[in-house]
């Protein structure tokens, strides 16, 4: 996130309000994840209003308080029809990526535009991936999202 860039003194507000964050102290997630999550995102990761969340780190900062739309995101946590366990093509973990200091996105995008028709594609995180369900969503397909825990996550990709 570049507010944490330009403000460095709200992260632990950030990760206050929305405590999923904390996980962003990990330099690695800092630079990886959070190079790349918006306000929007992160309001949805921590379940809270973005325009609450804004305000607040604007009022930290000094600056006046604004009415935000929040955009319309979807998040599909229901399994869908179209889900069938035999049909998973590839799986990936992204643990070890991160580990090594790596951004998931370019890698996942690549993995999906090479995914045969009607054919899942199976991510495994310790984080809810908010950018990369959006970047998916945009190139059209859609998605599934299992919360096996409240730090490990499984989101199916398919072809819509």
């Amino acid at each position: 996130m570049d507010i944490i860039n330009a403000y460095p003194e709200l992260e632990n507000e950030i990760v206050n309000y929305v405590p999923a964050f904390e996980k962003l102290k990990n330099p690695l997630l800092r630079h990886t994840v959070a190079k790349v999550a918006t306000l929007q995102q992160a309001a949805t990761i921590g379940n809270t209003d973005v325009s609450k969340l804004v305000n607040r780190l604007r009022e930290l900062v000094g600056q006046s308080l604004e009415t935000i739309q929040p955009q319309e995101g979807e998040y599909n946590y229901q399994q869908p029809g179209w889900f069938d366990v035999n049909e998973i093509e590839q799986e990936f973990d992204v643990g070890e990526m991160l580990a090594r200091g790596e951004h998931p996105v370019a890698q996942v995008i690549e993995d999906l535009k090479h995914l045969p028709e009607a054919k899942i594609y199976k991510f495994v995180a310790s984080f809810l991936p908010v950018p990369l369900i959006d970047k998916a969503s945009g190139l059209g397909f859609t998605h599934w999202i299992s919360p096996l825990s409240d730090d490990l996550f499984v989101i199916y990709f398919r072809k819509a």
